[in-house]
């Protein structure tokens, strides 16, 4: 028998204006943690697109215990013992958690479903591997963390060998991500292979066995992660050293910007979401709303940007803008880089020109009586494409919906922080970007504090939230619980506010 699982021999992949892999080989063992490591389009998703059956190869084979296998789709892949945990997650939002677990592998007697059963090994997995949920709630209704748990029982569901996790962390905890972490050894105990794209260093280094770096298509190396660094993997991953900290100079806070006085928003049954929220954030600074998924975060951002409906006064510069309609917020000077990029960031079927144009496309320099300048319209998006430098197989022609998760978050973030706002509403910024544009982004943000503008930063990566915050706001069960200042402050001290063991005497939030 072959010493590995899975062989990926010589995999070439084209795409119109793009070859995404070229002469990719990928060696996975029985029982390891297989980190796929690579910036933003270097090609991680599609090889494992491909070993999943969504996407066949022009070129390659590809062996299963040693010998060559067909995949065509991912009903072959799941027969050979393939499983994924996908990047963008496949859901039917209109069903139930528990249906679109069990959804392509339903028991059934006599032509009835079988859910009881369904029901009782769901919830087994989910007690076991601390995945907890509510079966009978509806995707639509719970948040992109709660979608990921999902995403993962499915897998988990239909008890595959070679478990591939595109991107798995992105929208955890980082509660959630240690709890994913201990998971993972555990599934490599049991035998299985894990496959671990991510584009955090610092995970790779906690559980991986091994590491493979993509770089524009290529493979650049394979090793042993014991004997690495996280500055190597970095370097290799984008042919320069990088830098891990950020130039940041203390804040100098100005006049409030945004201004929110006893915000609530109603939330599931008779709970509120949001429950009587005050703080300000002032021009010239970063202020962080931190707290564990499901704690009203989403609820108070939709609330802000005109997307929920709320109690309470909310100010822009002193004028009151919470019965305004989203349009109306966003030329008073609101921007909002959104959790969930393909819901309320982009049109998935306009290409990536109409996509970044979609706050400008009324200006002045934009349209001509009524009618679009779409050579304007090319011309700014070709600015912006090489300024956040992202990439795309046919430029501003790229249809929205190709490209990869990292350059999709890019376009977002450069849209947004280009059209000069007064207050930034940033929330999970840098998701799914590599370390490069991480920092990069990072480097934006700053810029703009600098520029004298508010940030409201929704982040649940507490070494971003340390990066790039000035205060810190802890939310818990839909209340501000603490305003820390983050210079003075730990992340063991944020852990605790945020899991409700603490909470300040007076918060001044």
């Amino acid at each position: 028998m072959s010493d590995y699982i899975i062989e990926m021999l010589g995999i070439t992949k084209d795409f119109p204006g793009i070859r995404a892999n070229d002469d990719i080989s990928l060696r996975l063992r029985r029982g390891e943690i297989h980190a796929l490591l690579g910036e933003n389009g270097a090609g991680k998703s599609t090889l494992m697109s491909i070993l999943f059956g969504l996407y066949q190869a022009e070129e390659g084979v590809i062996k299963k215990d040693g010998r060559p296998v067909t995949i065509r789709d991912p009903n072959e892949a799941n027969a050979l013992g393939i499983g994924m945990v996908h990047q963008h997650f496949k859901l039917v939002h209109n069903f139930t958690v528990l249906e679109n677990i069990v959804l392509g592998v339903e028991s059934s007697r006599h032509g009835v479903l079988r859910m009881d059963e369904a029901r009782s090994r769901v919830m087994e997995l989910s007690r076991r591997y601390g995945l907890l949920i509510d079966p009978d709630a509806l995707i639509e209704q719970i948040t992109v963390g709660m979608q990921q748990r999902v995403e993962i029982l499915k897998m988990l569901y239909r008890e595959n060998e070679i478990l591939i996790f595109d991107e798995p962390t992105a929208v955890l905890t980082p509660q959630e991500i240690e709890e994913l972490m201990r998971i993972m050894r555990g599934l490599a105990s049991e035998g299985k292979s894990i496959l671990f794209i991510t584009h955090k260093l610092a995970e790779i280094m906690a559980v991986a066995d091994r590491c493979t770096v993509l770089r524009k298509g290529r493979s650049i190396a394979t090793v042993d992660v014991r004997d690495s660094s996280p500055e190597e993997l970095a370097e290799m991953m984008v042919g320069r050293k990088i830098s891990f900290t950020i130039d940041k100079q203390p804040a100098r806070p100005g006049e409030a910007v945004l201004s929110v006085e006893n915000l609530s928003v109603q939330g599931r049954g008779d709970k509120k979401a949001v429950d009587g929220v005050s703080f300000e954030v002032r021009a010239g600074e970063i202020v962080c709303i931190a707290g564990i998924d499901g704690n009203g975060q989403s609820e108070l951002v939709y609330a802000l940007t005109g997307l929920m409906p709320s109690q309470g006064r909310i100010a822009l510069r002193g004028r009151q803008i919470d019965q305004l309609p989203i349009r109306r917020r966003n030329d008073q000077g609101m921007a909002h880089i959104p959790e969930d990029r393909h819901k309320y960031g982009l049109i998935l079927d306009y290409d990536l020109q109409q996509n970044l144009s979609l706050k400008r496309y009324l200006s002045q320099e934009m349209q001509r009586r009524g009618f679009i300048r779409f050579d304007r319209v090319r011309s700014y998006a070709q600015g912006l494409i090489e300024r956040f430098d992202i990439r795309s197989g046919q430029g501003p022609d790229t249809l929205m919906r190709s490209m990869s998760g990292g350059n999709q978050q890019k376009t977002i973030v450069a849209r947004e922080i280009d059209i000069d706002p007064e207050v930034l509403i940033a929330v999970q910024p840098t998701r799914g970007l590599d370390v490069g544009a991480m920092i990069y982004i990072h480097e934006q943000l700053v810029r703009v504090r600098d520029e004298g503008k508010a940030i409201l930063l929704i982040s649940l990566e507490l070494d971003e939230v340390f990066q790039l915050a000035d205060r810190i706001l802890v939310i818990y069960e839909g209340k501000l619980v603490a305003e820390l200042d983050a210079a003075r402050t730990t992340q063991q001290e944020l852990g605790l506010y945020m899991a409700g063991s603490k909470k300040q005497e007076a918060s001044h939030a």
